[in-house]
């Protein structure tokens, strides 16, 4: 299976040097692409649209559809789905407005999971849906402990059934072998799972 990737970031190639503060996301040479007005805007969200870089890979994946990330997030954005307070703080994704909105804007049949195993999300894909799982961002190093599960979004969409192993994308994978095409061991992928996620029922939404 050939999975389209997309990084939260529009140079994947340069995420370690946007995550250790190296470079400013506003240096960013593809900024342009994200749907950003301006190097500010995409500087502000870059590193909060790991939900919409998810969103982004299911639709080129399922609807061969191409939409930039910071357009995902404003029409997402109009459903709740982020609040952005007068110090310009970002709060999201909220998990139901999401739903909503990609049920409206979509067509796609999506529900909030909590309280969900890593085996259940196994299920999942065993029925042939997807799963944006909630994990700790230092997933991309995985052969660590994280101090914490959960704060950023992977889409994960198959499993390897022989050796019980996720296959996901990181959006803030900082090399190629940590951005796609990701397997990880059920064992070791809950070390980082937060047991809870959106689930795209994807035989309801694309029939």
């Amino acid at each position: 299976m050939t999975v389209p990737y997309f990084s939260q970031w529009e140079s994947r190639e340069l995420v370690q040097d946007f995550i250790t503060g190296k470079l400013d996301p506003s240096d960013d040479p593809l900024w342009h692409l994200s749907g950003a007005t301006s190097r500010e805007e995409y500087a502000l969200w870059s590193s909060h649209i790991c939900g919409m870089a998810c969103l982004k890979m299911i639709l080129a994946q399922w609807r061969n559809q191409i939409i930039p990330t910071i357009e995902l997030m404003k029409a997402c954005r109009e459903y709740g789905g982020y609040i952005v307070d007068d110090d310009q703080n970002i709060k999201g994704l909220y998990y139901r407005p999401f739903v909503s909105f990609v049920k409206e804007k979509f067509g796609m049949e999506a529900e909030v999971k909590e309280h969900t195993t890593v085996e259940e999300v196994s299920d999942f894909l065993k029925q042939g849906h997807v799963f944006i799982a909630s994990v700790h961002p230092s997933i991309r190093t995985p052969e660590k402990m994280p101090p914490k599960k959960g704060g950023h979004l992977i889409y994960v969409f198959d499993r390897n059934d022989r050796s019980s192993e996720l296959i996901f994308h990181n959006p803030s994978g900082n090399t190629k072998s940590s951005q796609e095409n990701v397997h990880l061991s059920e064992e070791v992928f809950s070390h980082f799972y937060a047991q809870r996620g959106i689930l795209i029922k994807i035989s309801e939404s694309i029939s």
